[in-house]
């Protein structure tokens, strides 16, 4: 049965028995302390926690999840894969543990030609809670299950709870007996490789406080509306239909196993240390293809890191099976036939997704050109210090600066006999990922405990009267300070103030908040940041300008007009800016980011491939042209199914509720859904000037634009400047490119002309540095600091010139330094061929130079060269050179 058909059946199981089916929600977490979506459940927490009421009594779903911290153990097992759909339904205050069960059942043991799975009634385990008497006996009941087959454990296996006080309760988990060539006898509390966990029913049924570990916690009563959370691996059921060994063998995975085998020239099953890369590279392209398709992009933070490594990883495993050439176009594209049935989006999207992960293969490609390079230089320098194992801090580096694995540093340093120093390594990487943690702590959107805000909000949600107006009257509802609920602020502090209704727009959708105060009796408070730290919580960041607020005070809120008037614009200039990109380049060139504030907006979309000049001012041409056309802009409130319908775009990440506002310009010509605040007609937008594109990833570019008033400062400083050149080069203002090119051409003949002077005059000492050669410890040495202006390149030359003059009757040493034209200071070492027999190398030098000069370099043993960033330590960096030759000089003798 292929993985598609079992899902189908999933959904339409549960929708025949009165289940609302609800789209997966994107791998993109809502939730700010989550990268991705990690469980089925996750896009029901507000309403399994009672935040918020669900629209619908039962519901059924099919989630996409990532989950990566075991991703050094995918490949190794049957069980470990980053992506995974979780079958889920799910009851909120209607049927409990009796409908649960008898759902459950007559899913996975109904007949495949009535619906079912078809699973053999005598090969199903249950466990249970070890006090929860009444879903034992309701197993006994409904399926009829004998008491062997149900076994009951403890909190850490059966019993469920979101790690916070709130809700919580028992679970029963069904296992499939795959058999005795599995494991042994004994149920799932003996082996739980032959008794296969397939599904977990959640009874939400205690309110839960005082929670410090998953098993100790304290129960203070039960849930007055009980709660069912169920969750079916799909990939596990798909291996047990499909009869094969583990998740990288089903339909949606295995093709692109057995097309990367081919690549490889090699065979599924032949070798164990292959077939874990194979099934690495199947993973990690699915993977990767799904987290694309939801908008992600490759960076070096957060998602964008987390989908790079798995991209990465995907083309090392590659290159570790012999193929050195490029292979995502050749293995993506079966990922996308494999999952397209059950996501025929990523059809339809496969341009942009498949844009995106082939430019970060490139980049990759050049990247372990560059990383290989670095890499020999660190092996060179380990060995001639008799070391024989890389630095940590070498191989953190070469992960942390250029991408490379840590088991690829691995595997390069032991095929030239060295180990690495992984514990240094790994505790750099701890320390990274303490100031990481740290950081995003400190984020305004990354608070790490809620609770507060939790309980706010369960007052009710926050109103938000700014579509209608700029001033409300309402009143204080919370004050904090750090996260913790205070009475009241006086004059002087900053703290969290969250109101009954506010006008006050959050940020969110890229729009940054609203600026403007609160005022109250006696009291003024100048609003500094808007956020909604849980969904549906309207929270203001204030700073009291006078007198003491107190929390059920009556206020009166008013937004600064002029702020909002040019997020409006910005906003609405977003939108135009976007859709006059999609005209320009194609459907294709859709947004997957953005951020915009009074007079700035900048737009991030899937293109792989710089803007020309003229394709940036046909955007901005028609954008501006969409903007003097006066189109009325309107937002209307519709189902998210007909917005879908009308073709309504929507941000890549972002979740919504069934109900929806669609923003639209001129018809279809710009229809997205959002929240954010806009101009009444395209002309309020004033102007649009783009001023830079960029990239900011693979497969991805962003532009950046000054709107209204600032569009119109933005264009008068570039005239003033503009008239400036014009009149010190004394040319009308259209004669300037033409003068400036003139001027140009004239600067770079003068400075080859004073660099074949400088050559020359470098030339004409060279018989002169050989004669002054000192002798050190029997080595003939020179040291010579070049003036200022010099090339590295005409350095090289008199090293080499000089080391020729000197012969090869003893020992010598060549060591030439300068600061060229940029001031930053090279060096370059020349060894000749006795030098060399007495254990003198021009790189080990180079590197005693350069790290002086505070930089780096190296080259082979005859000639090596390097550089820095002091050149005031020019004359230190030669009398180190010789003090290094003394010392390799005297060590050898």
């Amino acid at each position: 049965m292929e993985t598609a058909e079992i899902r189908r059946r999933f959904l339409d199981h549960f929708e025949k028995n009165g289940h609302t089916v609800v789209p997966s929600a994107s791998l993109i977490s809502p939730d700010p302390s989550l990268l991705f979506t990690v469980a089925g459940m996750v896009p029901f927490i507000p309403y399994l926690t009672g935040q918020q009421t669900p629209p619908w009594q039962r519901a059924t779903s099919v989630q996409k999840c990532i989950r990566t911290q075991d991703i050094e153990e995918v490949g190794k097992t049957t069980r470990h894969g980053t992506f995974f759909q979780m079958n889920g339904n799910f009851s909120f205050g209607d049927y409990f543990k009796e409908g649960a069960i008898a759902h459950a059942w007559e899913l996975v043991t109904g007949s495949i030609s009535d619906g079912g799975f078809g699973f053999d009634p005598g090969s199903v385990w249950v466990t249970v809670f070890h006090d929860d008497d009444e879903a034992a006996a309701l197993w006994k009941k409904v399926a009829g299950l004998p008491d062997e087959r149900i076994q009951r454990r403890g909190l850490l296996d059966n019993y469920w709870h979101t790690g916070q006080p709130g809700p919580g309760g028992p679970c029963s988990e069904i296992y499939i007996d795959r058999g005795p060539q599995y494991g042994p006898d004994g149920g799932p509390v003996v082996d739980e490789d032959r008794f296969l966990e397939i599904w977990n029913l959640v009874f939400m049924q205690e309110q839960i406080t005082d929670v410090k570990a998953k098993d100790d916690f304290v129960v203070v009563g039960e849930l007055p509306s009980k709660n069912i959370d169920t969750g079916m691996g799909l990939e596990r059921v798909a291996y047990l239909l499909q009869g094969v060994e583990n998740l990288y063998e089903i339909d949606q995975v295995f093709p692109t196993l057995q097309k990367a085998a081919e690549l490889a020239g090699t065979r599924y099953g032949a070798d164990h240390g292959d077939d874990v890369r194979l099934r690495v590279v199947a993973d990690h392209i699915r993977s990767s293809l799904m987290l694309i398709g939801d908008g992600v992009t490759p960076s070096n933070e957060g998602r964008g890191y987390v989908l790079r490594r798995l991209l990465r990883r995907s083309v090392r495993a590659m290159r570790l099976l012999g193929v050195q050439d490029r292979t995502l176009p050749e293995l993506l594209p079966v990922s996308k036939d494999c999952m397209k049935a059950a996501y025929p989006d990523l059809e339809s999207d496969f341009a942009r997704i498949s844009s995106v992960a082939y430019g970060e293969e490139d980049a990759f490609r050049r990247t372990l050109q560059t990383g290989t390079q670095i890499f020999d230089l660190a092996a060179d320098e380990t060995k001639s210090k008799a070391l024989t194992a890389l630095p940590g801090d070498t191989a953190f580096k070469l992960h942390d600066t250029y991408g490379f694995p840590i088991d690829l540093t691995l595997e390069m340093a032991a095929e030239q006999g060295l180990s690495v120093d992984e514990a240094g390594f790994r505790r750099l990487m701890t320390e990274q990922r303490e100031r990481a943690k740290a950081d995003a702590k400190a984020k305004k959107t990354g608070h790490a405990d809620t609770g507060a805000y939790r309980e706010l909000r369960e007052a009710g949600p926050t109103p938000f009267t700014g579509y209608e107006g700029l001033e409300t009257d309402s009143r204080v509802r919370g004050l904090l300070l750090d996260g913790v609920s205070v009475p009241g602020a006086s004059e002087g502090e900053t703290v969290e103030v969250v109101l009954d209704r506010t006008p006050f727009y959050a940020e969110s959708g890229g729009q940054d908040s609203d600026a403007g105060v609160i005022t109250g009796d006696g009291f003024e408070l100048e609003v500094l940041d808007v956020q909604r730290p849980v969904k549906g919580l309207v929270v203001h960041k204030v700073r009291v300008l006078k007198g003491e607020v107190i929390s059920g005070q009556e206020v009166a809120a008013k937004v600064d007009r002029e702020w909002r008037i040019g997020a409006c614009q910005a906003h609405s200039g977003t939108h135009i800016v976007h859709a006059a990109l999609r005209q320009v380049l194609g459907p294709q060139a859709l947004q997957s980011g953005s951020y915009n504030k009074p007079g700035y907006l900048r737009l991030d979309f899937a293109w792989g491939q710089a803007l020309g000049a003229a394709t940036r001012s046909e955007v901005e041409e028609v954008a501006n042209l969409a903007i003097r056309r006066d189109h009325p802009v309107s937002a209307t409130y519709m189902p998210l199914e007909r917005a879908r319908e009308l073709g309504a775009l929507a941000l890549f990440g972002e979740t919504y509720d069934e109900e929806v506002r669609v923003v639209e310009m001129a018809g279809s010509w710009s229809r997205e859904l959002c929240g954010g605040t806009h101009v009444g007609h395209s002309s309020q937008v004033g102007l649009v000037t783009l001023t830079g594109e960029s990239s900011v990833g693979a497969g991805s570019r962003r532009v950046e634009a000054f709107v209204g008033i600032e569009g119109f400062r933005y264009l008068a400083t570039e005239r003033a400047l503009v008239s400036r050149l014009a009149d010190l080069l004394k040319v009308q203002p259209d004669q300037l490119p033409e003068r400036i090119e003139r001027l140009v051409a004239q600067v770079r003949d003068a400075e080859k002309e004073l660099s074949k002077v400088r050559a020359s005059a470098l030339g004409a000492r060279a018989g002169e540095l050989a004669a002054s050669a000192r002798d050190v410890y029997g080595v003939a040495f020179v040291g010579y600091e070049a003036p200022a202006g010099t090339a590295a390149d005409d350095l090289r030359s008199l090293a080499l010139d000089v080391r020729g003059r000197l012969g090869n009757e003893k020992p010598a040493v060549v060591a030439a330094s300068g600061a060229g034209d940029t001031g930053r200071p090279s060096v370059v070492i020349a060894v000749n061929e006795p030098g060399r027999e007495w254990g003198v190398k021009a790189g080990a030098l180079v590197r005693v130079a350069a790290q002086t000069l505070g930089g780096g370099g190296g080259g082979k043993d005859d000639v090596a060269q390097g550089g820095g960033t002091d050149a005031s330590k020019i004359g230190d960096a030669l009398t180190a050179v010789e003090h290094a030759i003394g010392e390799t000089v005297t060590r050898g003798s």
